[in-house]
């Protein structure tokens, strides 16, 4: 039978686990669906709920590093592929700048996540990311600050 339904995203609702589904004419899902819905599940809501599990073990006030660990751990042991510290050339016209700029994980080849331990954003995190996300080629990303009592609260998802 033919599938005649049209997937963009999956989000899921942080505080209740539950998945809802958002519909957008203009990609064909194919009988591969339900494996690429899982894996956009996994790979970028699934992230916020392990952000959430590594949150409420370590509460707030440790280094990004320390949560970045923990959270790469959580990935992995759920059979994730994650890259930590992955280097972003910045092209600029014909060169290419191999500087020290990095995303802290990129998730299945396809999430940035930038994590931060800071007492809010600041416009330059946004900036920051977006950055990445343009010169790395990737529609998603999440910012994740740590350091909040409640981790709902210092997630920002973007989608370029």
């Amino acid at each position: 039978s033919s599938d005649t339904g049209y997937a963009d995203s999956i989000v899921q609702n942080a505080c209740s686990g539950s998945y809802s589904f958002k519909y957008q004419r203009n990609q064909a899902v194919s009988e591969t669906t339900p494996v690429m819905l899982q894996a956009t599940m996994s790979g970028y809501s699934g992230v916020i709920g392990f952000a959430i599990e590594v949150h409420k073990h370590l509460g707030p006030g440790l280094l990004e590093s320390a949560y970045e660990e923990c959270l790469m751990y959580e990935l992995n042991h759920a059979g994730m592929s994650v890259v930590k510290q992955k280097p972003v050339p910045v092209v600029y016209k014909e060169i290419k700048l191999d500087y020290g700029y990095r995303i802290d994980l990129l998730v299945e080849d396809t999430v940035i996540i930038e994590l931060k331990t800071v007492d809010a954003f600041h416009p330059v995190h946004h900036a920051q990311i977006l950055t990445y996300m343009k010169f790395a080629h990737k529609s998603i990303g999440l910012l994740i600050n740590f350091n909040v009592t409640m981790l709902k609260n210092g997630i920002k998802r973007y989608r370029i």
